[in-house]
């Protein structure tokens, strides 16, 4: 029975995919930017989300600049959607296609100093631009690429997105239980990329400060190096006016001491992470609730004033 429900959505998929291959790149980006300013002005998805993370993680922003902000996101998460129907065009090699034709990539010789020390990569990254077209463009370039991930589901689906990625030759460790491939991947001397700008709830995530509040993030980074003595760098992206996604791989991030401490290692990274949001934050994932269980200091102060009768 769900095999007999999910064939007409393998089919709209697969039509919607040759819809957009056929489109010119610039239509692509125009029809996008449009779909999300509708999304947006109807409310359709988790707009409050990202309106109330932009006000609290950028209160230096007024009031209109992060308006202008939000819709700036939401022009950027329309393209997506049409980014990634690209995944379900059923014709050989177009994926891998469409990525080659829309990256570019900076800073390979970063990534071969790292790989030259022989212990792995371990690269740092962030949901910024279209992460998917990033990997792609390691691959593509001729990394041995794995990125951490979840399985989706229905399996099909699942099926369906491998093939796309090994169609760039970027490969996926299945969290949970991602461990055995990532060490197998780093005693290679290959690389493995995690994403380290969602919350991550403990024991995997640990409290360190992100936009100047306390929240849990992925801790897994600096352990993982102190482990294997695999190199860490870092790689963040965005979409630039012409479409082109533009990757960037950081030279080596060097911890020092703060290795032998997972908290100051996932600071240290975490700012990293910050940093490269603050740069393009209009093509950041900002609907995601990033800030679980954080009460931010101008909500503290709304409360306590409630309290005292101001």
């Amino acid at each position: 029975m769900g095999f007999l429900l999910n064939r007409p959505l393998r089919g709209l998929l697969a039509a919607l995919g040759l819809a957009v291959a056929a489109l010119p790149r610039r239509w692509e980006l125009f029809l996008g930017a449009a779909l999300g300013r509708t999304a947006l002005a109807l409310g359709l998805f988790k707009d409050r989300v990202a309106a109330d993370n932009i006000r609290h993680a950028l209160p230096e922003l007024p009031p209109g600049e992060q308006r202008a902000l939000l819709e700036r996101n939401y022009e950027h998460m329309g393209r997506l959607f049409f980014e990634y129907a690209h995944f379900f065009t059923p014709l050989d090699g177009h994926y891998a296609r469409y990525a080659a034709a829309n990256s570019r990539i900076e800073g390979l010789e970063n990534w071969e100093a790292a790989r030259a020390k022989g212990q792995g990569v371990l690269i740092v990254s962030l949901h910024l631009g279209w992460w998917e077209m990033q990997a792609a463009a390691g691959g593509l370039a001729g990394m041995p690429l794995t990125v951490v991930t979840k399985a989706v589901k229905p399996a099909w689906l699942h099926d369906l997105l491998t093939a796309r990625r090994l169609s760039t030759g970027v490969r996926a460790a299945l969290h949970p239980g991602s461990m055995p491939t990532i060490m197998r991947a780093l005693r290679k001397g290959e690389a493995v990329a995690f994403m380290n700008d969602q919350y991550a709830r403990p024991p995997m995530g640990l409290k360190v400060r992100f936009f100047g509040v306390e929240v849990e993030t992925l801790s897994a980074v600096g352990p993982l190096a102190k482990r294997t003595g695999a190199a860490i760098i870092t790689a963040t992206s965005y979409r630039d006016m012409d479409g082109i996604t533009r990757v960037f791989l950081s030279p080596e991030v060097d911890l020092g001491a703060d290795l032998d401490d997972p908290v100051r290692a996932t600071q240290r990274l975490a700012a990293v992470v910050e940093q490269n949001v603050r740069r393009h934050p209009e093509q950041w994932l900002w609907l995601h609730r990033r800030f679980k269980n954080v009460v931010w200091p101008t909500e503290k102060a709304s409360s306590q004033g409630a309290v005292h009768g101001l």
